[in-house]
């Protein structure tokens, strides 16, 4: 049996279970090529963004794992390593959290675990409230010290000229990377801000499909691809994005979930990073055994078949919707 999931609405097993799981079941598992294009064709008339497109990414995600399992290879193996170990920064540092919370969130990643870079959420309320944004970013910086690279995602929150300010304002913090300044559809503004400041612009973890990624490349609106394998159709077409990245000289960077990411990532030549996001770490530990350790900045992927990972299903039980 195969593991796959995804971050979205509870409707996306429905999805599965009436839409996709008819189109895989009793196919060859070692052809996971032919059973993503089933899966895209068939949804064409529905469309593929939204849920149908975090299902097809589980699902996609699950032949993987399975295809791995049956040859008896770590799924690292099978996609063709070109790295032992993968970089990863540590993510959270949410607008809800008190100055101790993100103290202790961020100190816990930089001091305790040795990871040389963090990334906290700003763009409060809508870019409503840009001054509690600078405090915290220097706040972060303080906590982290001077050799940790410091992070922000935005979300979308500011105006063009806004996040251009922001950014100059937080010069002396030297930020190295902001996510989302402007809304990820605004790929003009993307690149103006991207031409104003020195952090690097990244944007891409709505991305659905190889159009959207070309689009954003061709725009020149990052410096960094991000692809998230539980939306964009999952490993099958995160390669293939990766593969778009590299055609324009730029970098890719896991988002979220990085358990998903962990060995395809390890087989991504132009790959720069994952992130160990707070929230998606806590529900990977909560489920599986063989969840991997960040200390030191980066993640090993396991060595046993597939993934690695194996679900505790006593522990998702109660979870379970359908």
């Amino acid at each position: 049996m195969g593991t796959g999931w995804t971050y979205g609405a509870a409707e996306c097993g429905a999805v599965v279970t009436s839409t996709l799981a008819p189109l895989v079941v009793g196919r060859s598992a070692l052809d996971v090529g032919a059973r993503f294009d089933d899966l895209v064709k068939a949804v064409r008339n529905s469309g593929r963004q939204g849920t149908i497109g975090y299902a097809i990414s589980a699902v996609d995600i699950a032949l993987w794992d399975l295809k791995a399992r049956l040859l008896d290879l770590p799924l690292h193996r099978l996609l063709g390593a070109v790295r032992d170990d993968v970089p990863v920064y540590g993510s959270g540092g949410f607008t809800s959290y008190s100055d101790r919370r993100l103290e202790e969130q961020l100190g816990g990643w930089a001091v305790g675990q040795g990871i040389p870079r963090v990334k906290i959420k700003i763009g409060e309320s809508w870019g409503t409230n840009p001054s509690r944004d600078l405090a915290r970013l220097r706040q972060a910086r303080s906590v982290i010290g001077d050799d940790t690279e410091l992070f922000a995602d935005a979300n979308g929150g500011y105006t063009r000229k806004q996040a251009i300010r922001i950014a100059h304002e937080a010069s002396e913090l030297d930020l190295r990377w902001f996510e989302e300044p402007v809304s990820s559809d605004d790929l003009d503004g993307l690149r103006e801000v991207r031409d104003a400041v020195d952090a690097d612009v990244t944007a891409g973890e709505y991305g659905f499909d190889l159009t959207y990624f070309r689009r954003m490349c061709q725009a020149r609106a990052v410096d960094c691809l991000q692809v998230d394998a539980s939306r964009c159709g999952g490993i099958t077409e995160w390669m293939r994005a990766a593969a778009v990245a590299a055609g324009h000289g730029l970098e890719v960077s896991g988002h979220c979930g990085p358990h998903l990411h962990a060995h395809v990532a390890a087989a991504t030549p132009n790959l720069r990073h994952l992130e160990w996001f707070h929230d998606h770490v806590r529900i990977e530990t909560m489920f599986f055994d063989g969840v991997l350790d960040p200390s030191g900045g980066s993640i090993t992927p396991r060595e046993e078949p597939g993934n690695g990972l194996t679900l505790r299903e006593t522990d998702a039980e109660p979870y379970r919707v359908a």
